[in-house]
């Protein structure tokens, strides 16, 4: 299945029309037809658009793998406290951070984490 397949795929899983669907992505339904159709590439911008305003995986949608849509935060963070059930909120709270976390905070966290283990193996 191609990239305009699949964006077919989701406008139809969302019941929109071709109008519908590009007012909301900021694109003309001529556009998305023609997307859909192989008359055009599906842009970078397009593809986070779709992802954004949709909720779709881009994976998904840039290679087929996967599945359609991702889930919401609450539905993630709801998936957390059912799989650390029994565990400490100190542990889950912990996960939840890392999942909301930004880039640049994932970051700084991985360099502490190699500050922290120079510091170790100089001890040892």
């Amino acid at each position: 299945m191609t990239q305009g397949e699949r964006v077919r795929e989701v406008r139809k899983a969302l019941g929109l029309t071709l109008e519908k669907f590009g007012d909301k992505i900021g694109m003309k339904k001529n556009s998305v037809s023609q997307i859909e159709n192989g008359k055009n590439n599906v842009t970078d911008a397009n593809i986070k658009a779709i992802c954004r305003e949709f909720n779709v995986d881009y994976i998904w949608l840039t290679t087929g793998d996967g599945e359609m849509f991702v889930d919401s935060d609450d539905d993630f963070i709801e998936k957390i406290d059912r799989i650390m059930a029994g565990e400490s909120d100190i542990r889950k709270n912990a996960i939840k951070a890392l999942v909301n976390a930004s880039t640049e905070d994932i970051e700084a966290l991985d360099r502490l984490i190699d500050l922290y283990l120079q510091a170790k193996n100089e001890k040892d």
